[in-house]
């Protein structure tokens, strides 16, 4: 039996998520002249894209917005490079859901090894069944689900469209 999807933030949910996450990161880095998200290709990039945006338009700080690829199914069959040496910066590592922790857990290495000033992890939609030791710091949504339920969030390029779970 397929399992339906359940529409679980729409376009106006998300645009009010997105806004008091942006927040809550000029709270956090008001100290700091400058924050480099780092968004996971796909839908975690749009959403960092979406944060940055954002929080130009709310604060001084210098925005910057580097895409990382990582091979979501099986993360140790490619290597994982920065564009970009990050020590000493504010890191936010951005993605569009928190399943299992497995992506932003081996995302979290590579900027480890650039000696950051600090990371924190900013995602869209958390799902609290996790095979990983990863809580995120900035969560737009949480939402308890079984083992088998599945949350996709749906992007058309730059623009976040909706999330639903399956």
């Amino acid at each position: 039996m397929d399992k339906q999807r359940v529409l679980i933030l729409d376009k106006e949910r998300i645009n009010r998520k997105l806004q008091r996450m942006a927040y809550e990161i000029w709270e956090n880095n008001s100290s700091r002249e400058a924050v480099t998200f780092i968004g996971i290709e796909g839908s975690g990039l749009a959403v960092a894209n979406d944060l940055a945006k954002r929080l130009e338009a709310i604060s001084p700080l210098k925005v910057d917005v580097l895409p990382m690829r990582v091979n979501k199914r099986n993360p140790l069959s490619d290597e994982i490079k920065l564009e970009k040496d990050l020590g000493g910066q504010s890191v936010i590592l951005v993605d569009d859901v928190a399943n299992s922790g497995k992506t932003l857990l081996y995302a979290m290495k590579p900027l480890l090894a650039s000696e950051p000033g600090s990371i924190a992890i900013a995602v869209l939609v958390d799902r609290k069944h996790k095979s990983f030791p990863v809580s995120p710091d900035i969560v737009g949504h949480t939402v308890a689900t079984t083992v088998q339920d599945h949350i996709e969030v749906e992007t058309k390029g730059n623009e976040i469209i909706a999330a639903y779970l399956q």
